[in-house]
C-alpha cells in the first residue's frame, strides 16, 4: 500500500505557488507529448515504461493550452486584486472573462462583435503562449460566442470536456478567502466557457483540493474534504462524486493499476471528473524517497495511459507542487521546461496581490 510521504518541512506559500504552477506545466508539457497516443504507440516509441523523463524527447518540449490558460486565470485573478488593492471594487468573473478573451486572441480564433476588446496585458506579449496547442473545442466556441456565460445563461450547455479543471488550480492559490469564495470563483469561471454541472463542479473540487493543500491539509484529506463540500451544494454531479470516490479507494490497493485498468476504472480524462480523478489518483497511489522522486513517480501514472495526458499531467503537478513547493521539481526537468521565467513571472504576479 502506498503512504502519502510527509513534506520534510512545511514549504512557504510562496514555494506552493511557485511549485504547483510550476508543477502543472511540468506535468502538461510531459503529457502534452503523447496526448493523442494510443498507450501502446506510447509504449513502443518509448519503451514498456512509457515515457517518464524529459530527456527521451526528440527536441525538445513544449507546455500545452492547459498551462496557458493556467496562466491566463492567473491574470485574470491578479488584475481584479490589483483593482481591489486600489480601492476599486471589481467584479473577478469579468476579469477572467477579458483574460480568456485575450488568451483566444492568441489562438487566432475570431470572436462575435459582441464581445470587449481587453486591454493588453504583460502577459500578451509573452510570445511563447502565442502558439495553438490543441485547445478545447467548448474553450474555443464559448469564448468566440462574444457571450459571458453564466450558470443562469450557459454556454455550451452540455458540455463537460476538461477545459474548466485544467485551468482552475489558481483559485486555490489565493490565500485568506473562505471555501466558499473559492467555489464560487472556481465555478462560476468554468461557467464562461462549458455548462454542464459536472464541469463546474470538477473545476471548484479541484480548486478547493489545491485551497485545502496551501491550508496545511495532507492531499488524501484535502481531496475528502472537497469533495464533502461539492457533495453538499444544490448542484449535483452524481458521476464527479462517483470517480473521485474511486480513486480514493483504489489508490489504497498495494499496487498502482495498470494503465488499462486505470483508464477502465477512472476513465480516459477528456472530461472534467475523469481528468481529476487519474491526476488525483496518480498522486495517492504513488509514493518516493523524496518529493521529486513522488513527482516522477506520479507524473508517470498520470500520463502513461490511453487518453488526456496532458490534463492529467497537469492536474497531478499542479497538486504535488502545491503539497511540497518547489522541492519537489526535479531540476532536470526544470531544465527541459519551456519558458519557465513565464511561468514564474505569473506566479510572482500573484505573489505581489496576495502577499505584498
Amino acid at each position: 500500500m502506498s503512504v502519502e510521504p510527509k513534506s520534510p518541512h512545511v514549504p512557504s506559500f510562496e514555494s506552493r505557488v511557485h511549485g504547483s504552477l510550476l508543477g502543472g506545466a511540468l506535468g502538461d508539457s510531459l503529457g502534452y507529448a503523447v496526448e493523442f497516443e494510443s498507450l501502446a504507440a506510447i509504449r513502443a516509441r518509448y519503451g514498456s515504461a512509457g515515457l517518464t523523463s524529459f530527456g527521451q524527447l526528440d527536441g525538445g518540449s513544449h507546455f500545452s493550452d492547459d498551462t496557458q490558460m493556467t496562466l491566463y486565470t492567473v491574470d485574470g485573478l491578479v488584475e481584479a486584486l490589483e483593482w481591489a488593492n486600489d480601492g476599486v471594487a471589481a467584479d473577478e468573473i469579468a476579469c477572467l472573462w477579458l483574460a480568456y478573451l485575450r488568451w483566444l486572441a492568441t489562438q487566432d480564433v475570431a470572436v462575435a462583435s459582441s464581445a470587449p476588446v481587453p486591454q493588453p496585458r504583460w502577459i500578451d506579449a509573452q510570445d511563447v503562449l502565442r502558439h495553438r496547442r490543441a485547445p478545447g473545442n467548448a474553450c474555443l466556441s464559448g469564448l468566440a460566442s462574444g457571450q459571458m456565460g453564466t450558470v443562469a445563461r450557459p454556454v455550451n450547455a452540455d458540455s463537460k470536456g476538461c477545459g474548466t479543471v485544467m485551468r482552475s488550480a489558481p483559485f486555490g492559490l489565493i490565500p485568506h478567502i473562505s471555501r466558499e469564495a473559492v467555489y464560487k470563483l472556481s465555478s462560476d469561471a468554468a461557467s464562461l466557457t462549458h455548462g454542464h454541472p459536472s464541469a463546474r463542479l470538477s473545476a471548484a473540487a479541484f480548486s478547493l483540493l489545491i485551497h485545502n493543500i496551501v491550508a496545511g491539509s495532507g492531499i488524501r484529506d484535502a481531496a475528502t474534504e472537497a469533495l464533502i463540500y461539492v457533495n453538499g451544494v444544490p448542484t449535483k454531479a452524481p458521476e464527479l462524486a462517483q470517480r473521485l470516490e474511486g480513486a480514493l479507494q483504489l489508490s489504497l490497493q498495494g499496487s498502482v493499476l495498470d494503465p488499462d485498468e486505470l483508464t477502465t476504472s477512472l476513465g480516459e480524462g477528456w472530461i472534467a471528473e475523469e481528468a481529476l480523478a487519474v491526476g488525483l489518483y496518480a498522486v495517492l497511489a504513488t509514493s518516493g524517497d523524496s518529493p521529486a522522486e513522488h513527482f516522477r513517480n506520479a507524473i508517470s501514472v498520470a500520463i502513461n495511459h490511453s487518453g488526456d495526458s496532458d490534463s492529467t499531467g497537469s492536474i497531478a503537478g499542479n497538486i504535488l507542487g502545491a503539497y511540497y513547493g518547489e522541492d519537489c521539481l526535479p531540476a532536470d526537468w526544470l531544465q527541459a521546461l519551456e519558458a519557465p521565467e513565464v511561468v514564474r513571472g505569473m506566479a510572482d504576479r500573484l505573489l505581489a496581490v496576495t502577499t505584498g
